[in-house]
């Protein structure tokens, strides 16, 4: 399964938090990274899909590709 990166803006725990509420919910593996601003989620999802999930987290979200 591909393991995808993200760059998400979350400057405070308060952020992460969001995006973890928002993944949670998703039934996806995920890993985040709060200092780095960094989220990886394992997923046969299209990436698209998977960016707009953490978008519902109301965050700026850059795609950095599989890794």
């Amino acid at each position: 399964m591909p393991k995808h990166e993200f760059e998400v803006d979350m400057p405070c725990t308060g952020c992460s938090n969001a995006v973890n509420n928002v993944l949670k919910k998703e039934d996806v593996k995920f890993e985040i990274d709060q200092p780095k601003n960094l989220v990886w989620i394992e997923s046969d999802k299209d990436a698209e899909v998977l960016m707009e999930m953490l978008k519902k987290a109301g965050k700026q979200v850059k795609y950095n590709g599989t890794k």
